[in-house]
């Protein structure tokens, strides 16, 4: 016949003194409370294991701390574990680690580990655009949520003074971001799917706003400004460098000498200072316009790394907002940015009805079919030396009587600034 135990009183609870050796009071069903000889009380639950047979105790917490009530409760809930044959001991210690687990998957630490994969596919200049907009516009108000427990109401929430102040190109980048990390998390099996797929739909699509440009014919008129402003040598080199060579403003000015070679007559960039570093390194063919460009700077910058050099410091490459400024003082302001000089050389080139995919291929964008994509990259190289020739010398026909320094190079002389 089971032993038959009586349960507990708090007035028992209360009067148990400690002994010089532990021992127990039993409530009845596994529930015990022990007394330690430093008067510590603590409840424990004791069962046998489901599988093994073995008899073992798991603590539920001090009394007076955990009442009578609550050790009772607590005792029923692990008992209910048993019927269902599961271990209470390793049943807590699971949940506790997926607890823990999940509060250190912060939106902080998962779009860390994202950032770090993240990085390796873009540019240097670009991966820091991408953290700072987290870093600026998130982080501060999520930064610190459990990444299972962030809603798409919050994330909107955080992201409306942002949509009020008009900002909805930025909103839109920051949102592609977040879901970037939510998906990171789904497939790295943090979270089980992505609360925050939709979340722009929350916000009015930016409008969308090409970069001022200027049409085909107005390619004399840049060349005639080009020719009478009042810029720095190093300056007027780098756009007509950038307007030849039909490269990104940022590309142009972080051109180092150590990327030219003269023999294959070449300027190959490599792919992390590209917009997409995962499209490799470009390679850009040189014309006579661009070689006399680089014979005529080399005075100035022939001795140190960047064939563009800033103006404090020749050690570092010019600023790439550099050629921007200056257009804007030449008289192009809202109608010539840096980067419209690209779409000044494609609308040209399409007009004169070259291959499109050779234009393409000249400017760096990305083909979307990789097996193309590669092979554009190299059989390629000599039909956009073709069109390269072409633009050089119909840039230099624009001038038409204005100095262009890739046409007059080698009959100009520059001072050799130490």
């Amino acid at each position: 016949m089971a032993k038959i135990v009586k349960p507990l009183t708090n007035t028992q609870l209360e009067n148990a003194k400690p002994k010089a050796k532990e021992y127990s009071l039993a409530d009845g069903n596994g529930l015990l409370l022990r007394i330690k000889p430093t008067g510590t009380k603590v409840w424990l639950f004791n069962y046998t294991h489901p599988y093994t047979g073995k008899r073992k105790n798991i603590a539920l917490g001090k009394y007076p701390a955990l009442k009578l009530v609550d050790a009772r409760k607590m005792r029923e809930d692990n008992l209910s574990l048993l019927a269902k044959s599961l271990d209470p001991k390793e049943y807590r210690d699971n949940n506790l680690a997926l607890e823990q687990e999940k509060h250190s998957n912060t939106l902080f630490a998962v779009a860390s580990r994202w950032f770090e994969v993240k990085r390796t596919q873009v540019s240097p200049s670009y991966a820091v655009d991408i953290w700072r907009s987290l870093e600026l516009h998130v982080l501060p108000s999520l930064g610190k949520a459990p990444l299972s427990q962030i809603t798409a109401k919050q994330a909107i929430e955080v992201l409306n003074p942002l949509a009020a102040k008009g900002s909805l190109e930025t909103v839109k980048r920051v949102c592609q971001r977040l879901n970037e990390v939510m998906y990171f998390a789904t497939n790295t099996g943090i979270i089980l799917n992505n609360p925050l797929a939709a979340i722009n739909k929350a916000f009015e699509a930016p409008k969308a706003t090409n970069l001022p440009s200027l049409a085909p014919d107005q390619l004399p008129r840049v060349m005639s400004a080009l020719s009478t402003a009042n810029i720095k040598i190093v300056t007027r080199c780098l756009i007509e460098w950038q307007l030849h060579t039909m490269v990104r403003p940022s590309e142009a000015a972080k051109a180092e000498w150590s990327e030219i070679d003269l023999v294959k007559r070449t300027w190959t960039i490599p792919a992390e200072k590209m917009k997409k570093s995962s499209n490799g390194d470009h390679v850009v063919p040189l014309t006579d316009q661009t070689l006399a460009l680089l014979e005529y700077i080399k005075p100035i910058s022939g001795h140190r790394p960047f064939i563009f050099p800033s103006d404090r410091n020749p050690l570092q490459h010019a600023n790439s907002s550099t050629a921007n400024m200056a257009l804007k003082r030449m008289g192009f302001k809202q109608q010539l940015v840096a980067h419209g000089l690209r779409s000044l050389a494609s609308s040209t080139l399409n007009e004169q009805g070259f291959d499109a995919d050779v234009i393409e291929t000249c400017l760096a964008h990305v083909d979307s079919n990789t097996v193309r994509r590669a092979y554009n990259r190299t059989d390629y190289l000599e039909r956009r030396r073709t069109v390269m020739d072409w633009w050089s010398s119909h840039i230099e026909n624009a001038a038409n009587g204005n100095l262009s320094l890739g046409a007059n190079a080698k009959t100009l002389n520059v001072v050799n600034f130490k």
